[in-house]
């Protein structure tokens, strides 16, 4: 396939880039940088500065739509939280713009979203089916989803990657989290109770290529099938490292340092991914601990 790709030089496009080239599939890449993507990408991937220079993606068989500004990078001020939904919202409307305009349009689209769609959803096992807390996060991701949707034709399917916890060697969460760990300062935030849905890059990357090969469409939760709680994360992030990791963040540090986004770390969603693996698609990794070594070894 000729695959159009937006955010590849992100956590997950740089893993699965090399992966789809492997397939023997062709990347053109949209990127703002591309001296930065040509560095960390490589030469073999076609790159596009703006998706302005094109009129229609007849040329194209397949999107993957991965760009969208880090969430959990800043504080929520009102103007931050425009930043993040501008920067999901715009460029997903250009495609679509695209694909209408398109008299053979891409197959399929393949757009983000996150299991924020669902808010802070405490005990609740959530499937793709469970109602959503009308929060920040699900106003971001529902808008995001709705606006992706109006691709879906007969001629083109639209997927939603509902996306939890990526674990990958570098960058992400355990970028943010290994310095600390490592010292042995780590340890559970807030009460720990909150759940945490995860999952490897090398599941996250084989689950887009899944639904790029399959007639499916809708939202997938992109999560391991054992979500585990913050606690339970933090014991075996410290195991992996061999490192006591007891030291708690209290809730109320949380929230004075993090503000309103604090919730992305004090709450959480016990998510499942039913339609991935209904539509029969199988998990690697499954134990937390083992995913833990994989990837920080």
């Amino acid at each position: 396939m000729k695959i159009l790709i937006t955010g590849g030089t992100g956590l997950i496009g740089r893993f699965l880039i090399p992966r789809l080239q492997g397939l023997g599939h062709e990347v053109t890449v949209v990127t703002r940088n591309p001296a930065n993507a040509q560095r960390i990408l490589g030469s073999s991937v076609t790159l596009l500065h703006k998706l302005d220079d094109l009129k229609d993606l007849n040329d194209i068989d397949a999107v993957i739509n991965l760009a969208g500004e880090p969430i959990a990078d800043k504080r929520w001020s009102e103007q931050q939280k425009q930043r993040l939904c501008e920067s999901r919202w715009l460029i997903t409307q250009k495609l679509v713009d695209l694909i209408r305009a398109s008299s053979t349009p891409p197959a399929v689209l393949i757009s983000g979203s996150a299991v924020g769609y669902y808010g802070d959803s405490g005990e609740v096992v959530v499937t793709e089916d469970e109602p959503a807390h009308n929060e920040f996060t699900h106003q971001l991701c529902a808008r995001w989803e709705q606006i992706a949707s109006e691709a879906q034709s007969t001629q083109t399917r639209v997927c939603l990657l509902r996306t939890g916890v990526v674990f990958a060697p570098k960058g992400g969460i355990l970028g943010k989290m290994l310095p600390l760990f490592r010292t042995g300062l780590g340890g559970p935030v807030g009460n720990g109770r909150q759940y945490m849905a995860w999952i490897h890059i090398d599941d996250m990357a084989n689950g887009i290529i899944w639904l790029l090969n399959n007639d499916l469409s809708g939202p997938f939760n992109m999560v391991s099938p054992w979500p585990v709680r913050n606690e339970q994360f933090a014991h075996a992030l410290g195991q992996v490292l061999n490192r006591p990791a007891i030291v708690r963040a209290p809730a109320t540090a949380v929230r004075l340092l993090m503000g309103e986004s604090a919730v992305l770390v004090l709450g959480g969603q016990r998510a499942l991914p039913k339609r991935l693996e209904a539509s029969g698609f199988g998990f690697r990794w499954f134990d937390l601990e083992e995913a833990l070594q994989n990837v920080v070894r």
